[in-house]
């Protein structure tokens, strides 16, 4: 039995390597984004508001 010749429309096979190769001191603990500042949190909850208010003035402007 002999192995057949790969062809040309066969993928090459990859060598690379998926993870990172930093070094990480303890790779079964998960990582996380830090939380947002409050300052962020802050700005987020206040554009929220304003677009809630603009709705309600122009709801009441238009009818």
């Amino acid at each position: 039995m002999s192995t057949p010749e790969p062809t040309t429309h066969d993928p090459e096979p990859t060598t690379h390597d998926p993870e990172p190769t930093t070094h990480d001191p303890d790779p079964e603990q998960p990582r996380y984004e830090p939380p947002p500042s409050v300052g962020k949190l802050a700005l987020w909850v206040l554009l929220f508001v304003v677009a809630a208010v603009v709705v309600v003035l122009g709801g009441v402007y238009f009818t």
